[in-house]
């Protein structure tokens, strides 16, 4: 049986690129493109949506998708933690899932779950994020996403060292971390995450050099979002095994200034 999709913002760059994506795929069709104009009940006339829209418009597109208890895929930018939070209660336990996908790159979610493995040894953590100059938000979800998720491997040794916050170009916190946005010509997407210690400077980086990288991601996400329960954030939770969050180090009591410590607990 072929399952149907609604695709909210499917004349968009994403919308072509997930409707490309699908035509490659057997047993799913997008049967509703949905625009700026249309009547977003007509969700109920598929069996699964994907909603690459904006920021602005995507809690509604969730919203009638709930609402008609259709499984959704949410790959648009804007849904910060406190968004997250406030959307759970809405989702019906056993019923039809919100998958919510910041990036659809597996390079970028390596490059996350790096940046978390990497946050419990660093005090010292910014982003820099470029993205190219039609991008209408600011900071990138993947951005917020990866700044959430040092914040939360940072719980027991607290916030990130991040002196002068005050000023403008200190760039936006999230959480702890100061996240810097460059929007540019030339550029598709790239993060730096930059980690800070005694002597050393750690980068992680990752590089989005077409939308190719977002093809496996799409597909993988398409495949799970059937057997989602719940609200799901991320699409490291369908690539990755469970990996142990690494425990913070003891503290050192001489622990050089910008690093967290030396000696890690057993």
């Amino acid at each position: 049986m072929t399952r149907r999709i609604a695709l909210a913002g499917a004349s968009g760059r994403m919308g072509r690129l997930v409707a490309e994506v699908v035509s490659t795929l057997d047993g799913v069709e997008v049967t509703v493109p949905l625009g700026s104009g249309d009547d977003l009940a007509r969700v109920a006339e598929a069996d699964l949506v994907v909603d690459v829209t904006l920021p602005q418009v995507s809690p509604r597109v969730v919203a009638a998708a709930v609402t008609a208890g259709r499984p959704i895929l949410v790959g648009t930018s804007g849904w910060s933690a406190e968004r997250v939070a406030a959307l759970r209660p809405t989702v019906p336990p056993g019923g039809p899932g919100v998958l919510i996908v910041p990036n659809f790159s597996v390079g970028a979610v390596l490059a996350g779950a790096f940046a978390e493995q990497a946050a419990a040894w660093y005090d010292s953590i910014e982003i820099v994020e470029a993205h190219h100059a039609g991008k209408a938000d600011s900071p990138s979800g993947t951005a917020v996403s990866t700044a959430e998720r040092i914040n939360a491997a940072r719980v027991e040794l607290g916030p990130v060292v991040a002196p002068h916050t005050d000023q403008r170009a200190r760039g936006q916190q999230v959480g702890s971390v100061p996240v810097h946005s460059l929007r540019l010509s030339g550029v598709l997407a790239r993060q730096d995450v930059l980690l800070g210690g005694a002597g050393e400077l750690l980068t992680i980086r990752h590089e989005t050099l077409s939308p190719a990288a977002y093809v496996a991601g799409i597909r993988l996400a398409l495949d799970a979002l059937p057997g989602i329960d719940g609200v799901v954030v991320g699409l490291e939770h369908l690539l990755l095994p469970a990996v142990r969050r690494p425990r913070p180090p003891a503290p050192v009591a001489d622990a050089p200034e910008g690093q967290a410590g030396l000696v890690a607990e057993p």
